[in-house]
């Protein structure tokens, strides 16, 4: 009862102030209508002051591997390197960035009257501008309108403006307004394109010395851009420091090591590790104004790697007139793209280097008769030690033959897969029903098999249709990762099995493939015999006896070569990872001895030796 006694009485004072308060207005307005408009009007042009948006320039189009770092970035469509707005600011460059430019940030509505006082002393003595006294606040109004010349009236619009802004916006906002669109210099425009450009990092990673540098060089950037100006560059620099150490952020120690760092001598190129993603992820959709960060699964350590190993074959490959190469990584149990290397660097453009290999449609050749097994094993056509046929065979005009043009009479099915042979393969698509696995190879997520089954005919299996690298691996990741986790699921499938390949960390969950695979479709066990007859497939340069290397590792692989020798692909996968390799010339021209198992296998290997881990094999329980 006190408690609601209390409660009406402080309502009641609350409505008597309200009262006063109105009474007192109406009392104003009516003695002085004229003032009270002008103040009225005043007051809705401040309240609509601030520009919407606040800034409309383009940003960079920057892509970071899964722990954050660079991989590459696209310039502005104005010609800036402007990254988009980071989510939160290094600790190191806020404090070097208030301490020099702003230090009653925290605590000013906007505009300092202070620093005005001062300034205009400062340019009473010097006979010049030498100071503005803006604040940080007032420095992001001017940015947004553009830099417009400095005029008295200028500053009293910024001024008035700040004061909105300061209410709009908290002041951790405004501090990552001011760094995403402060200039450093030349083309470079913001904290984390200044980051990357003059120091090679990640603007986190900045040191005390580095960030009082990018912390001063806005002040002006003509004049103080590193590779000129150095001395200037170098004293406003040592000055912040000193100002930091009589503060007490820095101690004598971090002082006197932070004065000891060089300044940056020229703008670093950025990094450059993966183009050919960054060009599908653009197109694949983001902000009209370019501003995306794509923060990837991709893993920069393989990235790196793998790109080395195609950089070198490509230098040997290139004896015989092929230039391009392309190969790809995912993690079997996530479906996550873990290196994505869309083309081998170093071909230059006459030879297509730009073009991104992974998702363009090449011929099959035989990659696809591993799933045509598994779904003969499945639908019971088959059984791995089956005999078929394996003699001169002709449907029609189609004949089909053997690579070495010889016939066995009749063979296993697995050691028909094992060795690859042609006729026995288009014996079983026949009799499996080539609309049948038309069919299946698109539930599967080939997304290039777009037309009919008879466009394709009998051929389909021999590299009569054409899938892209991506989808081609990502199959053989979706049967490594149903069979995979057979026994963590007490034996039961799922249709998430087969899911398309995801690229960026962001997305939880991936959609699902146009037409998803029922549970109990492909199973286990035709998975297993499957993996098990492509482990038997003879290694490059070996004799068939490649298990008894220890550091060998249990794979089961695939190769294929197109018809005039276009395209030569290995794609292999064991429980942790899979890996597609694809070898030729972007615009297709077909070279002697370009065959899988000689130019695309050995990378395939050479990759898998790159990845960590050991034998990662299917668990038997």
């Amino acid at each position: 009862m006190l408690m609601t006694k209390n409660k009406t009485e402080a309502l009641d004072l609350v409505r008597k102030k309200g009262v006063y308060v109105w009474n007192w207005l109406k009392l104003k307005l009516m003695r002085y209508p004229k003032t009270s408009g002008g103040v009225a009007l005043l007051f809705v042009v401040w309240l609509f002051c601030l520009p919407r948006p606040l800034f409309e320039s383009p940003f960079s189009a920057v892509v970071v591997d899964r722990e954050g770092t660079l991989l590459g970035a696209r310039i502005a469509a104005d010609g800036q390197w402007r990254f988009p707005m980071s989510d939160s600011l290094p600790e190191k460059y806020v404090e070097c960035l208030v301490s020099f430019e702003d230090r009653m940030f925290w605590y000013h509505p906007g505009f300092n009257p202070g620093s005005f006082a001062r300034a205009m002393w400062q340019n009473a003595q010097g006979g010049k501008t030498v100071s503005g006294g803006s604040t940080l606040t007032m420095q992001v109004i001017r940015m947004a309108k553009g830099n417009p010349p400095r005029t008295v009236w200028q500053k009293m619009v910024e001024v008035f403006t700040a004061t909105r802004l300061e209410l709009t916006y908290s002041k951790p906002s405004i501090l990552k307004l001011y760094a995403a669109h402060a200039p450093f210099g030349g083309n470079v425009v913001g904290l984390e394109a200044a980051s990357w450009r003059y120091f090679g990092k990640n603007a986190a990673s900045l040191s005390w010395a580095e960030a009082a540098v990018l912390a001063v060089l806005p002040n002006s950037p003509a004049l103080l851009h590193p590779g000129r100006g150095q001395e200037l560059l170098l004293a406003k620099r040592n000055r912040l420091l000193k100002r930091l150490r009589d503060k007490g952020v820095l101690d004598d120690f971090e002082y006197e090591l932070s004065m000891s760092e060089p300044l940056p001598e020229k703008p670093l190129p950025l990094p450059q590790l993966a183009p050919h993603l960054l060009d599908r992820l653009q197109a694949s959709g983001g902000s009209k104004r370019g501003n995306a960060v794509w923060h990837t699964t991709v893993k920069k350590e393989f990235q790196v790697r793998i790109a080395e190993v195609l950089a070198r074959r490509q230098e040997v490959y290139r004896g015989n007139e092929i230039y391009n190469m392309a190969a790809v990584v995912m993690d079997v149990p996530t479906g996550e793209i873990l290196a994505y290397i869309g083309n081998v660097q170093g071909a230059g453009a006459e030879h297509g280097e730009d073009v991104d290999i992974i998702a363009a449609p090449r011929s099959t050749g035989s990659i696809l008769k591993p799933y045509l097994y598994a779904e003969s094993l499945e639908s019971g056509d088959i059984l791995p030690t089956m005999l078929l046929q394996d003699v001169p065979t002709q449907y029609g005009q189609y004949k089909p033959e053997n690579y070495r043009e010889t016939y066995d009479g009749a063979v296993p099915a697995n050691i028909a897969l094992t060795r690859s042979l042609n006729v026995p393969f288009v014996n079983l698509l026949r009799e499996h029903g080539l609309e049948k696995f038309h069919f299946e190879l698109k539930q599967l997520g080939l997304t290039t098999i777009n037309k009919p089954a008879a466009h394709y005919g009998l051929s389909l299996i021999l590299g009569g249709a054409e899938a892209n690298l991506l989808d081609i691996t990502n199959v053989y990741a979706g049967m490594a990762r149903r069979l995979g986790q057979f026994y963590s699921r007490n034996g039961k499938t799922s249709p998430e099995d087969f899911h398309p390949p995801i690229f960026l960390k962001s997305k939880k969950t991936q959609p699902k493939l146009s037409a998803v695979r029922q549970a109990g479709e492909l199973s286990p066990g035709a998975i297993w015999h499957t993996f098990s007859a492509m482990q038997e497939v003879e290694r490059p340069n070996s004799s068939g006896e490649w298990e008894m290397f220890r550091s060998s590792r249990r794979v089961a692989w695939k190769t294929g070569t197109s018809f005039g020798f276009r395209d030569a692909w290995a794609v292999g996968v064991n429980a942790r990872y899979a890996v597609g390799v694809w070898v030729g010339n972007a615009d297709g021209e077909g070279r002697p001895g370009l065959i899988g198992v000689d130019m695309a296998a050995p990378v395939l290997f050479e990759i898998f030796n790159q990845l960590p881990g050991g034998d990662d094999w299917f668990v038997l329980q």
